[in-house]
């Protein structure tokens, strides 16, 4: 058993140092670590040999069938290492070369607003919420006061997906489901997206973010919105920007206002960005209607609260001179990599 175990081991030895490919290290697996090979047979033997002999002789074998198995590794490894070498010499590649460097990744300049919007009023006390975007029509329309003949209801300028579900319009609903759960003081700002059936072009998109604000307590008056977004026109835009009201209609809203800023480009001395007049429309705001408190269980008698919006992709346009809002959905890195 020796004398056989020696000759198989020198073989093997002989047979790894020829093989020049990973098919000839599993030829020589094979021929003497297989089902079938020379180390399989020498376990077959262990039977015929007298009991007495039989452990040191199983012992024997299986120190072999390790040994090989090492010595078939590193000879896999050895073989591996040379085919790589001659793969990599075929290919003229150059494996000093420096790599192709990956880009860092960057926030969208939609992302980029939104959090920065919200970090201006989380400043000033308020707290960001945010709701479905598959509304009903009690929270996108009747809890908000708007009636069911109002031209918004029409399924021409709402997307309605089931019964009485459609995509929400405004961020509005958020204000009512915030009213019904939480008792005033509340002071909260919501971002999302909303839907609307518009037609694309350059300023308009069927889906588009906005940013509303809610804030309800006693003793609030539009005084108070007049200064809480003098302030933030101004952190925003700039310490020289002033903001003007203009008389509006809003079914949720009384009385109701359009909010300008003084143009950012010119200053306030007119140009083409603001059409000649030293203003740009940012938002719409107004002291919340008393129905609108009343659909959230809140005492109109006793509390009043403003509320205001803004789309973000005009303000991302004004902030960054962007022309087209179909720049910030066309997925092209070269436009966004200017905001990283």
């Amino acid at each position: 058993m020796h004398a056989a175990i020696q000759t198989i081991e020198q073989d093997f030895e002989q047979a790894l140092r020829q093989a020049q490919t990973r098919a000839d290290i599993e030829a020589v697996r094979v021929g003497f670590l297989g089902r079938k090979g020379r180390v399989a047979e020498l376990f077959s033997q262990l039977s015929a040999l007298p009991d007495a002999d039989k452990p040191l002789a199983g012992k024997l074998v299986n120190e072999l069938k390790n040994r090989l198995h090492d010595q078939l590794a590193l000879a896999d490894a050895r073989v591996s290492d040379q085919e790589a070498g001659r793969r990599t010499e075929s290919s003229h590649l150059d494996i000093t070369l420096p790599g192709i460097r990956q880009r860092r990744g960057t926030c969208h300049p939609l992302s980029i607003v939104i959090e920065e919007i919200c970090a201006l009023f989380v400043e000033m006390g308020f707290k960001v919420v945010e709701g479905p975007e598959i509304e009903t029509e009690y929270y996108n329309f009747e809890a908000l006061n708007i009636p069911l003949e109002h031209p918004s209801r029409e399924s021409f300028d709402t997307f309605y997906v089931q019964g009485v579900h459609l995509l929400r319009s405004h961020t509005s609903p958020v204000q009512v489901r915030v009213l019904e759960k939480e008792k005033p003081p509340i002071q909260i700002v919501v971002p999302g997206r909303v839907y609307r059936p518009d037609a694309t072009d350059a300023s308009h998109s069927f889906m588009f973010h906005q940013i509303e604000g809610l804030l309800i307590d006693e003793g609030i008056s539009f005084a108070h919105l007049k200064s809480v977004l003098s302030v933030f026109a101004k952190k925003l835009f700039g310490s020289q920007t002033s903001i003007r009201f203009r008389p509006h209609f809003f079914p949720f809203t009384e009385p109701s206002a359009e909010v300008d800023v003084s143009c950012i480009i010119c200053r306030g001395k007119g140009c083409r960005v603001c059409k000649q007049s030293g203003w740009l429309e940012v938002l719409g705001s107004g002291m919340v209607h008393p129905q609108v408190l009343a659909a959230g269980n809140i005492d109109p008698e006793k509390y009043s609260g403003f509320a205001f919006g803004m789309g973000v992709e005009r303000i991302a346009m004004l902030k960054y001179g962007v022309d087209d809002i179909r720049l910030f959905f066309e997925n092209d890195t070269r436009f966004i990599r200017q905001f990283s």
